[in-house]
Protein backbone atom coordinates (compact mmCIF):
# COMPACT_ATOMS: atom_id res chain seq x y z
CA UNK A 1 0.00 0.00 0.00
CA UNK A 2 1.51 3.58 -0.95
CA UNK A 3 0.26 6.77 1.46
CA UNK A 4 1.54 10.14 1.66
CA UNK A 5 0.94 10.79 5.57
CA UNK A 6 -0.74 8.13 7.71
CA UNK A 7 -0.48 8.35 11.65
CA UNK A 8 -2.00 5.74 13.78
CA UNK A 9 -2.54 6.08 17.45
CA UNK A 10 -1.84 2.76 19.43
CA UNK A 11 -1.47 1.18 15.87
CA UNK A 12 1.02 -0.12 13.68
CA UNK A 13 -0.37 0.11 9.86
CA UNK A 14 -1.87 -2.54 8.24
CA UNK A 15 -1.62 -1.97 4.83
CA UNK A 16 -0.98 -4.84 2.06
CA UNK A 17 -4.27 -5.84 -0.14
CA UNK A 18 -3.86 -8.95 2.24
CA UNK A 19 -3.29 -8.11 5.31
CA UNK A 20 -6.30 -8.60 8.20
CA UNK A 21 -5.85 -7.72 11.92
CA UNK A 22 -6.09 -9.29 15.18
CA UNK A 23 -5.34 -7.23 18.19
CA UNK A 24 -5.31 -7.57 21.77
CA UNK A 25 -3.34 -5.68 24.73
CA UNK A 26 -1.37 -3.06 23.59
CA UNK A 27 -1.36 0.44 25.32
CA UNK A 28 0.99 2.87 23.60
CA UNK A 29 0.81 5.17 20.68
CA UNK A 30 2.71 4.68 17.92
CA UNK A 31 3.47 6.83 14.80
CA UNK A 32 4.32 4.84 11.91
CA UNK A 33 7.41 7.31 10.39
CA UNK A 34 9.17 6.03 13.49
CA UNK A 35 9.02 1.99 12.58
CA UNK A 36 10.68 2.86 8.58
CA UNK A 37 7.51 4.38 6.92
CA UNK A 38 8.23 6.49 4.60
CA UNK A 39 5.05 8.19 3.16
CA UNK A 40 6.05 8.64 -0.32
CA UNK A 41 3.37 7.22 -2.15
CA UNK A 42 5.58 5.02 -3.86
CA UNK A 43 6.77 2.67 -1.17
CA UNK A 44 4.92 -0.46 0.08
CA UNK A 45 4.51 0.05 3.79
CA UNK A 46 2.58 -2.59 4.95
CA UNK A 47 3.06 -3.29 9.01
CA UNK A 48 1.80 -5.11 11.74
CA UNK A 49 0.37 -7.28 12.83
CA UNK A 50 0.03 -6.14 16.46
CA UNK A 51 -1.99 -6.88 19.67
CA UNK A 52 -3.83 -4.72 21.75
CA UNK A 53 -7.19 -3.73 23.37
CA UNK A 54 -8.87 -0.14 22.93
CA UNK A 55 -7.33 0.75 19.20
CA UNK A 56 -7.14 3.86 17.96
CA UNK A 57 -6.49 4.08 14.37
CA UNK A 58 -5.83 7.86 13.28
CA UNK A 59 -5.40 8.54 9.70
CA UNK A 60 -4.97 12.11 8.77
CA UNK A 61 -2.80 10.88 5.34
CA UNK A 62 -3.81 8.91 2.32
CA UNK A 63 -4.35 5.28 1.83
CA UNK A 64 -3.56 4.48 -1.55
CA UNK A 65 -4.52 0.79 -2.84
CA UNK A 66 -2.02 -1.33 -5.48
CA UNK A 67 -1.65 0.72 -8.87
CA UNK A 68 -2.95 -2.27 -10.58
CA UNK A 69 -4.51 -5.41 -10.78
CA UNK A 70 -1.58 -7.79 -10.94
CA UNK A 71 -0.01 -5.65 -7.34
CA UNK A 72 -2.94 -6.91 -5.27
CA UNK A 73 -1.19 -10.47 -4.32
CA UNK A 74 -3.00 -12.44 -1.31
CA UNK A 75 -1.68 -15.54 0.28
CA UNK A 76 -4.21 -17.43 -0.15
CA UNK A 77 -8.40 -17.47 -1.43
CA UNK A 78 -9.59 -16.76 2.16
CA UNK A 79 -8.01 -13.12 1.96
CA UNK A 80 -9.44 -12.19 -1.14
CA UNK A 81 -12.63 -10.42 -0.24
CA UNK A 82 -11.43 -7.83 0.89
CA UNK A 83 -8.16 -4.69 0.70
CA UNK A 84 -7.98 -3.69 4.79
CA UNK A 85 -9.52 -5.58 6.75
CA UNK A 86 -10.17 -5.58 11.23
CA UNK A 87 -11.06 -8.87 12.71
CA UNK A 88 -12.42 -9.62 16.26
CA UNK A 89 -11.35 -6.06 17.84
CA UNK A 90 -13.57 -4.68 20.27
CA UNK A 91 -13.78 -1.04 21.17
CA UNK A 92 -11.59 0.06 17.78
CA UNK A 93 -11.27 3.72 17.08
CA UNK A 94 -11.33 4.45 13.42
CA UNK A 95 -10.90 8.08 12.44
CA UNK A 96 -8.91 11.51 11.80
CA UNK A 97 -9.96 12.93 8.43
CA UNK A 98 -7.80 11.22 5.97
CA UNK A 99 -8.64 9.33 3.00
CA UNK A 100 -9.01 5.51 1.36
CA UNK A 101 -8.47 5.30 -1.98
CA UNK A 102 -8.72 2.17 -3.76
CA UNK A 103 -8.18 2.94 -6.83
CA UNK A 104 -11.39 0.79 -8.43
CA UNK A 105 -11.37 1.84 -12.14
CA UNK A 106 -8.82 -0.79 -13.31
CA UNK A 107 -11.38 -3.20 -11.03
CA UNK A 108 -14.34 -1.94 -12.81
CA UNK A 109 -12.79 -2.38 -16.05
CA UNK A 110 -12.38 -5.80 -15.52
CA UNK A 111 -16.12 -6.41 -14.01
CA UNK A 112 -16.98 -5.76 -17.30
CA UNK A 113 -14.88 -8.24 -19.09
CA UNK A 114 -15.94 -11.75 -19.15
CA UNK A 115 -12.47 -12.75 -19.31
CA UNK A 116 -11.45 -11.02 -16.06
CA UNK A 117 -11.01 -14.01 -13.69
CA UNK A 118 -10.10 -11.64 -10.33
CA UNK A 119 -13.34 -10.41 -8.30
CA UNK A 120 -13.20 -6.87 -7.00
CA UNK A 121 -12.42 -6.86 -3.05
CA UNK A 122 -14.30 -4.76 -0.47
CA UNK A 123 -11.87 -1.64 -0.07
CA UNK A 124 -12.73 -1.73 4.14
CA UNK A 125 -13.79 -4.81 5.85
CA UNK A 126 -14.76 -5.17 9.88
CA UNK A 127 -15.27 -8.59 10.81
CA UNK A 128 -16.81 -9.11 14.43
CA UNK A 129 -15.45 -6.06 15.84
CA UNK A 130 -18.03 -5.13 19.07
CA UNK A 131 -18.28 -1.72 20.28
CA UNK A 132 -16.40 0.06 16.56
CA UNK A 133 -16.69 3.64 15.90
CA UNK A 134 -15.75 4.56 12.59
CA UNK A 135 -15.81 8.56 11.62
CA UNK A 136 -14.25 11.69 9.61
CA UNK A 137 -13.10 9.90 7.00
CA UNK A 138 -13.49 9.98 2.65
CA UNK A 139 -13.86 6.69 0.71
CA UNK A 140 -12.93 6.85 -2.65
CA UNK A 141 -13.17 4.98 -5.55
CA UNK A 142 -13.18 0.94 -4.14
CA UNK A 143 -13.07 -2.05 -6.46
CA UNK A 144 -16.51 -3.41 -4.85
CA UNK A 145 -18.38 -2.11 -1.99
CA UNK A 146 -16.29 0.42 0.11
CA UNK A 147 -17.07 -0.80 3.69
CA UNK A 148 -18.40 -3.69 4.69
CA UNK A 149 -20.03 -4.76 8.06
CA UNK A 150 -20.00 -8.29 9.37
CA UNK A 151 -20.91 -9.58 12.55
CA UNK A 152 -20.46 -6.40 14.06
CA UNK A 153 -22.31 -5.21 17.00
CA UNK A 154 -23.07 -2.12 18.71
CA UNK A 155 -21.18 -0.23 15.77
CA UNK A 156 -21.30 3.89 15.42
CA UNK A 157 -20.59 5.09 11.85
CA UNK A 158 -20.96 9.21 11.25
CA UNK A 159 -19.52 12.04 9.35
CA UNK A 160 -18.45 9.82 5.92
CA UNK A 161 -17.96 10.69 2.87
CA UNK A 162 -17.97 7.80 0.23
CA UNK A 163 -17.61 8.89 -3.45
CA UNK A 164 -17.35 7.22 -6.62
CA UNK A 165 -19.00 7.57 -10.43
CA UNK A 166 -22.01 6.82 -10.83
CA UNK A 167 -21.45 4.20 -13.43
CA UNK A 168 -19.28 2.28 -11.47
CA UNK A 169 -20.62 -1.09 -10.68
CA UNK A 170 -21.22 -2.85 -7.35
CA UNK A 171 -19.64 0.51 -5.34
CA UNK A 172 -21.90 -0.04 -2.22
CA UNK A 173 -21.25 2.52 0.33
CA UNK A 174 -21.87 0.50 2.89
CA UNK A 175 -22.98 -2.97 3.39
CA UNK A 176 -24.22 -4.47 6.61
CA UNK A 177 -24.74 -8.38 7.41
CA UNK A 178 -25.30 -10.44 10.72
CA UNK A 179 -24.61 -7.27 12.54
CA UNK A 180 -26.99 -5.42 15.49
CA UNK A 181 -27.34 -2.30 16.88
CA UNK A 182 -25.46 -0.42 14.44
CA UNK A 183 -26.20 3.58 13.95
CA UNK A 184 -24.98 5.24 10.68
CA UNK A 185 -25.40 9.23 10.61
CA UNK A 186 -24.55 12.38 9.16
CA UNK A 187 -22.82 11.11 6.14
CA UNK A 188 -22.93 12.11 2.28
CA UNK A 189 -22.37 8.93 -0.03
CA UNK A 190 -22.37 9.28 -3.68
CA UNK A 191 -21.90 5.74 -5.37
CA UNK A 192 -22.59 3.59 -8.53
CA UNK A 193 -24.85 1.43 -6.52
CA UNK A 194 -26.52 0.72 -3.30
CA UNK A 195 -25.61 3.83 -0.87
CA UNK A 196 -26.68 1.77 2.32
CA UNK A 197 -27.47 -1.93 1.97
CA UNK A 198 -29.18 -4.19 4.99
CA UNK A 199 -28.40 -7.80 4.22
CA UNK A 200 -29.19 -10.83 5.86
CA UNK A 201 -28.86 -11.39 9.79
CA UNK A 202 -29.60 -7.19 10.41
CA UNK A 203 -31.31 -6.84 13.17
CA UNK A 204 -31.76 -2.47 15.30
CA UNK A 205 -30.10 -0.80 12.26
CA UNK A 206 -30.88 3.27 12.85
CA UNK A 207 -29.41 5.34 9.89
CA UNK A 208 -30.27 8.90 10.38
CA UNK A 209 -29.36 12.27 8.00
CA UNK A 210 -27.36 10.76 5.12
CA UNK A 211 -27.62 12.66 1.69
CA UNK A 212 -27.50 9.66 -1.12
CA UNK A 213 -26.96 10.08 -4.79
CA UNK A 214 -25.65 9.31 -7.16
CA UNK A 215 -26.67 5.64 -6.15
CA UNK A 216 -28.90 2.88 -5.82
CA UNK A 217 -30.95 4.76 -2.44
CA UNK A 218 -31.20 2.72 0.75
CA UNK A 219 -32.05 -0.88 0.40
CA UNK A 220 -32.83 -3.52 2.75
CA UNK A 221 -32.12 -6.90 0.78
CA UNK A 222 -31.86 -8.05 -1.52
CA UNK A 223 -32.54 -11.14 0.86
CA UNK A 224 -33.67 -15.10 -0.09
CA UNK A 225 -31.25 -15.46 -3.23
CA UNK A 226 -30.69 -18.99 -4.44
CA UNK A 227 -33.32 -20.11 -1.98
CA UNK A 228 -31.86 -19.67 1.62
CA UNK A 229 -33.62 -18.53 4.32
CA UNK A 230 -32.32 -14.81 5.21
CA UNK A 231 -34.22 -12.13 7.72
CA UNK A 232 -33.90 -8.79 8.10
CA UNK A 233 -35.94 -6.59 11.24
CA UNK A 234 -36.14 -3.42 13.48
CA UNK A 235 -34.75 -0.94 10.34
CA UNK A 236 -35.68 2.95 10.88
CA UNK A 237 -34.09 5.22 8.28
CA UNK A 238 -35.43 8.91 8.63
CA UNK A 239 -34.05 11.96 7.42
CA UNK A 240 -32.56 11.27 4.01
CA UNK A 241 -32.37 12.61 0.82
CA UNK A 242 -31.87 11.21 -2.44
CA UNK A 243 -30.54 12.99 -5.07
CA UNK A 244 -31.24 11.51 -8.27
CA UNK A 245 -30.51 8.10 -7.26
CA UNK A 246 -31.76 5.39 -9.44
CA UNK A 247 -34.43 3.90 -6.19
CA UNK A 248 -35.11 5.70 -2.96
CA UNK A 249 -36.65 3.73 -0.23
CA UNK A 250 -36.17 -0.01 -1.02
CA UNK A 251 -36.73 -3.49 0.02
CA UNK A 252 -36.07 -6.20 -2.61
CA UNK A 253 -36.54 -9.86 -1.97
CA UNK A 254 -36.03 -13.17 -4.19
CA UNK A 255 -38.43 -15.29 -5.08
CA UNK A 256 -38.01 -18.53 -4.24
CA UNK A 257 -36.29 -17.75 -1.20
CA UNK A 258 -37.33 -18.50 2.94
CA UNK A 259 -37.52 -15.78 6.15
CA UNK A 260 -38.64 -12.23 6.41
CA UNK A 261 -38.28 -8.06 6.02
CA UNK A 262 -40.37 -6.96 8.61
CA UNK A 263 -40.42 -3.84 11.66
CA UNK A 264 -38.98 -1.22 8.94
CA UNK A 265 -39.47 2.37 8.29
CA UNK A 266 -38.64 5.11 6.20
CA UNK A 267 -39.44 8.56 7.51
CA UNK A 268 -38.99 12.17 6.61
CA UNK A 269 -37.41 11.43 3.42
CA UNK A 270 -36.89 14.23 0.57
CA UNK A 271 -36.49 13.11 -2.99
CA UNK A 272 -34.92 15.36 -5.55
CA UNK A 273 -35.69 14.23 -8.96
CA UNK A 274 -35.52 10.18 -7.95
CA UNK A 275 -36.10 7.44 -10.03
CA UNK A 276 -38.57 4.64 -8.56
CA UNK A 277 -38.60 6.81 -4.61
CA UNK A 278 -40.72 3.46 -2.68
CA UNK A 279 -40.39 0.04 -3.77
CA UNK A 280 -41.34 -3.20 -2.38
CA UNK A 281 -40.37 -6.02 -4.69
CA UNK A 282 -40.82 -9.11 -3.69
CA UNK A 283 -40.30 -10.73 -6.94
CA UNK A 284 -36.67 -9.48 -7.75
CA UNK A 285 -35.30 -11.36 -9.80
CA UNK A 286 -38.01 -13.83 -10.32
CA UNK A 287 -38.37 -17.60 -11.27
CA UNK A 288 -41.16 -20.15 -10.55
CA UNK A 289 -41.62 -21.18 -6.93
CA UNK A 290 -43.99 -21.26 -4.12
CA UNK A 291 -42.38 -19.59 -1.84
CA UNK A 292 -41.26 -16.19 -0.87
CA UNK A 293 -39.74 -14.41 1.95
CA UNK A 294 -42.29 -12.27 3.87
CA UNK A 295 -42.66 -8.53 3.83
CA UNK A 296 -44.49 -7.60 6.75
CA UNK A 297 -44.67 -4.21 9.11
CA UNK A 298 -43.58 -1.51 6.89
CA UNK A 299 -44.08 2.05 6.80
CA UNK A 300 -43.28 4.95 4.54
CA UNK A 301 -44.15 7.97 6.12
CA UNK A 302 -43.38 11.64 5.47
CA UNK A 303 -41.97 11.10 2.14
CA UNK A 304 -42.02 14.28 -0.27
CA UNK A 305 -40.32 15.99 -3.35
CA UNK A 306 -39.96 14.81 -7.15
CA UNK A 307 -39.58 11.74 -9.23
CA UNK A 308 -38.09 11.31 -13.18
CA UNK A 309 -40.51 7.98 -12.78
CA UNK A 310 -44.27 7.58 -13.80
CA UNK A 311 -44.66 4.75 -11.41
CA UNK A 312 -43.17 6.38 -8.30
CA UNK A 313 -44.76 4.02 -5.75
CA UNK A 314 -43.79 0.40 -6.63
CA UNK A 315 -45.50 -2.16 -4.33
CA UNK A 316 -45.24 -5.47 -5.61
CA UNK A 317 -45.70 -8.57 -3.67
CA UNK A 318 -46.14 -12.44 -3.94
CA UNK A 319 -49.49 -13.57 -4.97
CA UNK A 320 -49.39 -16.48 -2.40
CA UNK A 321 -47.17 -14.94 0.32
CA UNK A 322 -48.44 -11.40 0.29
CA UNK A 323 -46.86 -8.31 2.13
CA UNK A 324 -48.56 -7.43 4.76
CA UNK A 325 -49.50 -4.40 6.98
CA UNK A 326 -47.81 -1.90 4.71
CA UNK A 327 -48.51 1.80 5.96
CA UNK A 328 -47.97 4.62 3.43
CA UNK A 329 -49.04 8.15 5.36
CA UNK A 330 -47.71 11.51 4.58
CA UNK A 331 -46.82 10.89 1.00
CA UNK A 332 -46.47 13.45 -1.46
CA UNK A 333 -44.50 12.92 -4.83
CA UNK A 334 -44.43 15.03 -7.85
CA UNK A 335 -43.03 14.63 -11.51
CA UNK A 336 -39.71 16.65 -11.83
CA UNK A 337 -40.64 16.50 -15.87
CA UNK A 338 -44.12 17.63 -15.56
CA UNK A 339 -45.70 14.25 -15.60
CA UNK A 340 -48.08 12.81 -14.00
CA UNK A 341 -47.04 9.82 -11.45
CA UNK A 342 -48.96 7.34 -10.09
CA UNK A 343 -48.48 3.68 -7.93
CA UNK A 344 -48.06 0.27 -8.73
CA UNK A 345 -49.29 -2.59 -6.54
CA UNK A 346 -50.16 -6.17 -6.25
CA UNK A 347 -51.04 -8.59 -3.81
CA UNK A 348 -50.04 -5.94 -0.93
CA UNK A 349 -52.44 -5.52 2.28
CA UNK A 350 -51.86 -2.22 3.86
CA UNK A 351 -53.78 1.51 4.66
CA UNK A 352 -52.65 4.71 2.93
CA UNK A 353 -52.99 8.25 4.75
CA UNK A 354 -52.48 11.29 2.89
CA UNK A 355 -50.67 9.99 -0.43
CA UNK A 356 -50.24 11.33 -3.44
CA UNK A 357 -50.03 9.32 -5.85
CA UNK A 358 -52.91 7.28 -4.75
CA UNK A 359 -52.49 3.52 -4.11
CA UNK A 360 -55.08 1.83 -5.98
CA UNK A 361 -54.47 -1.59 -3.39
CA UNK A 362 -54.35 -0.24 0.12
CA UNK A 363 -57.19 1.07 2.09
CA UNK A 364 -57.92 4.64 2.68
CA UNK A 365 -57.88 6.41 6.07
Amino acid sequence: MNFQFFVLVMFVVVASPYQCVRLKHIRPSFNVLDYGAVGNGKNDETRGPCNSSNIYVKLEGTIIAPKNIEAWKWPNDNYKGSWIRFIEISGLIVYGGGIIDGKGAQWWDCHSNIKCEKENPTALHFHACENLILRELTHINSPRNHISLNACHGSHISKLHIIAPNESPNTDGIDIAESSNIIIENSKIETGDDCIAINHGSNSIYINGIFCGPGHGISVGSLGRNGVHESVENIYVRNCTFNRTTNGARIKTWIGGNGYARKVTFEDIILIEADNPVIIDQEYNPYDSAYAVKVSDVTFRNIRGTSIAKHAIQLHCDEDITCTNIILEGINITSSIGEEVHASCKNVNGVCTSCIPYVPCLSLE
